[in-house]
């Protein structure tokens, strides 16, 4: 007989290593982007012109010769948008066209629309633009100098760190900075708007927040929001540098658009996108920490300052999140952590894969890294010293309880399958005899919160619509970017009615389907739209069961979906007979469901509160190979062991550990972002920027999903958000190529080298070494 219990408690579909629902498009190129769409008649191309100065007032700017080009239709600039000129997603401080002075080399200036995008493109020359230089501020250190600030500072703070720090029997100061990153998808920005009757507009954008594109677009055309339908597919790639960054392609596509009356596409090359689009922020950390004779920190002070570019763009909460990640994984008793927002004469950072946690928890894995140095410790003995605990010394610097710490045990499990102690062991001899090749071993931890911290973001809704042949039309508000979100979704539906996988219709995300949608950001997508989701699909579920119950007269509760089939006491129907029954008793087959995450607060001015539902945990062991002689280095060996709850997809949630980590490992080493004094990025091509390629990773790269995760909280069969934790698990790289150069000093000392490390920086830190012991 059928056990009733199990099969309604045990999904078929959900924790299956399930291909992603467009990897086979992916490989083929059938797999539509925006630029792939078939092109409109009379499409207009368009091409922004950027200015080259970093700070000047513009005196003079004549666009009449640009008209007289080529195949030009249109010239647009400040004076053309209809509504308001700024495409800022906060405090409206982010202009799509530049209005008498520039901020940034790179800040748009106008855009020519012609027939073809070559006759764009030359046109811009043709235009005469007098400006009056300015000296820019370029760097965190001018700009702190300068008190030059885009927001006010925040403070998180607990206990006299002060204090703490004096009676502290070991005390450090340091600095230490990171690096940008850029995002480098591998689809650049694109949009395409089309003019509609009665002044509507439907407009495709390359984005993560298509709610917000189309607040963006109304605003500019000075439109109500119903009139503008904006519509994403999937995008290729854009790890944070779609959330806000995609509106102002897709305003300047739609005010073209507006003013042509004709289906206009902007498509920035890699130059023009590195140019003009947000980093991830830099930042710069002074710290000054006391600690006990087994290394446990007893007081911390820490100052962060960002370079935050020309306007605010998503900087507070990103440098909340860093505050809020300070401590990582570790209890601080007394601390104090304080941001300083730097505005600087460059292009707005935004977010970036982990939004501001990396960068925190880069800093508080350096002090620990310091204070085992310090002592002659094993750093992991030290980090282990600190970790949170499970009844005492587990409230977060901002109040809030960790309910959910599973590091110790994790972390037990990675040094056994690691051999991270006789690896370790063995590297520190195999350092005495050779000289020339050295090698360093780490192993780091990651916690990162889930939720955005803006609380009312935390919500999600779909719509579901089944047919009268059993087939399924899921759509919600996720954004589709490679990380899976549509296939695991797909998989809680089909679930859900107990059918295949097959039966679900996985579609574009609309805005006129699903209305007032957040980003897909915070690593929560499959949280709020698979809860959304399967809110929808059970609201039809249960009138299904309701007429099944009424046609073989059964209690509703005796009803079972089972393998495209439904049972009702000792009749049994197919899924698509009982939808047919379903339709002919005019019951409605259509339905939407909303979510919205439980128990999160959040007290901004105070910095108090519950902002994250849960935490994703991990840890890595990373060793690596440098060669004295050059600074150049290798990843020879990578084990991962990451907490995923119970995974809705293995396959697709190890793609994003293995993925996550390799990303995190070029932001940390080779990808370096390089301003010249007058303020321009002269490294805007892959040319000059350096992402991880197949050959950077290790051949031994062991990943696994940890088999005892389960989430604490009620999210979507138990899982984890999978998309941003791993990423701050390549820490661990930087950490063992600290590990290594240490080596030069028979680890006394701890190398003076900031992030990116290079191998310039590399060579650098292993020459000031050698002088330091000379």
């Amino acid at each position: 007989m059928l056990d009733r219990k199990k099969d309604t408690l045990t999904p078929a579909i959900v924790h299956q290593p399930i291909a992603h629902d467009s990897a086979a498009r992916h490989v083929s190129g059938d797999a539509v982007y925006i630029d792939d769409i078939p092109e409109p008649r009379e499409l207009l191309h368009i091409w922004p012109a950027l200015s080259p100065h970093a700070a000047a007032t513009i005196t003079a700017m004549d666009t009449e010769a640009v008209m007289h080009q080529p195949g030009v239709v249109a010239v647009v600039d400040a004076n053309s948008v209809p509504g308001h000129n700024d495409c800022s997603p906060t405090i409206g401080d982010d202009p799509v066209f530049a209005e008498g002075r520039v901020h940034f080399a790179g800040q748009v200036l106008f855009a020519a629309a012609a027939e073809s995008e070559l006759q764009a493109r030359l046109a811009c020359r043709a235009a005469a633009i007098e400006y009056e230089i300015e000296q820019p501020i370029l760097t965190i250190e001018q700009a702190l100098a300068q008190e030059s600030y885009v927001l006010p500072s925040s403070t998180i703070s607990r206990g006299d760190p002060e204090q703490a720090i004096e009676d502290s029997p070991h005390q450090i100061e340091g600095t230490i900075r990171c690096g940008g990153q850029d995002h480098f998808y591998l689809e650049g920005q694109a949009a395409m708007a089309v003019p509609q009757e009665g002044g509507d507009m439907v407009v495709y954008s390359s984005t993560q927040h298509p709610s917000e594109v189309q607040m963006l677009v109304a605003k500019v055309l000075d439109r109500p929001l119903n009139s503008i339908t904006v519509e994403v597919r999937r995008m290729g790639g854009a790890f944070g540098g779609k959330e806000t960054q995609a509106a102002q392609w897709a305003c300047i596509a739609a005010i073209v658009a507006d003013r042509t009356a004709r289906p206009a596409k902007l498509r920035l090359d890699r130059d023009i996108d590195m140019l003009a689009t947000g980093k991830r922020h830099d930042f710069l950390f002074n710290y000054r920490v006391g600690f006990g004779h087994d290394g446990r920190i007893s007081g911390l002070a820490v100052e962060m300052a960002s370079r935050c570019g020309y306007s605010a763009d998503l900087s507070m909460p990103i440098n909340d999140r860093a505050l809020l990640h300070i401590d990582n994984a570790y209890y601080l008793d007394n601390v104090t952590a304080t941001t300083k927002l730097c505005r600087t004469n460059t292009v707005s950072n935004t977010a970036f894969r982990g939004f501001g946690g990396p960068q925190g928890m880069f800093c508080i894995e350096r002090i620990m890294d310091e204070i085992a140095c310090h002592l002659q410790k094993d750093p992991l003995a030290v980090r282990r010293r600190n970790y949170y605990g499970k009844r005492t010394r587990n409230i977060a610097p901002y109040g809030m309880k960790i309910t959910d710490f599973i590091l110790h045990e994790l972390t037990q499990e990675l040094v056994e399958s690691s051999d991270y102690r006789t690896r370790r062991q063995r590297i520190r001899r195999m350092n005495k005899s050779d000289s020339t090749i050295l090698r360093g071993i780490s192993l780091t931890p990651v916690k990162f919160g889930i939720s955005f911290t803006m609380t009312h973001l935390n919500q999600a809704s779909a719509l579901v619509h089944v047919y009268t042949d059993g087939s399924i039309h899921l759509n919600h508000g996720g954004t589709e970017m490679g990380q899976g979100l549509f296939i695991k979704v797909a998989q809680v539906v089909a679930d859900e009615f107990s059918v295949p996988l097959e039966r679900v219709k996985i579609t574009e995300t609309n805005t006129s389907r699903v209305p007032n949608t957040s980003a897909t950001a915070a690593s929560s997508g499959s949280d709020v739209n698979g809860m959304a989701a399967k809110a929808a699909a059970r609201t039809i579920k249960n009138r299904l069961a309701e007429v099944a119950a009424r046609s073989f007269g059964v209690n509703q509760r005796e009803v079972l979906f089972h393998k495209e089939s439904v049972i009702a006491g000792r009749s049994q129907v197919s899924f698509q007979e009982l939808v047919g029954m379903a339709h002919r008793a005019r019951v409605p087959l259509s339905a939407t469901g909303h979510y919205k995450t439980p128990k999160i607060n959040w007290d901004r001015q105070n910095m108090t509160g519950h902002p994250f539902y849960y935490f994703g945990y991990g840890a890595a062991v990373s060793e690596v190979a440098l060669d004295c002689l050059t600074g150049e280095y290798r990843m020879t060996r990578i084990d991962i062991l990451h907490d995923a709850g119970q995974s809705l997809n293995p396959a697709v949630d190890l793609g994003q550990i293995e993925g996550g980590f390799v990303q995190g490992a070029g932001w940390l080493t080779s990808e370096e972002l390089w301003w010249d004094d007058r303020g321009a990025l002269r490294t805007h091509a892959p040319s000059t920027y350096k992402i991880p390629a197949s050959g950077d990773v290790p051949e031994a790269f062991n990943v696994e999903i940890w088999q005892r995760g389960r989430n604490v909280e009620k999210t979507i069969y138990r899982s984890k958000a999978i998309g941003e934790p791993p990423l701050m698990l390549c820490i661990s790289v930087f950490s063992a190529i600290s590990d290594a150069i240490s080596s030069v000093s028979d680890y006394r000392q701890l190398p003076v080298i900031d992030a990116p490390a290079t191998p310039e920086r590399v060579l650098m830190a292993i020459e000031s070494m050698r002088l330091r012991g000379a």
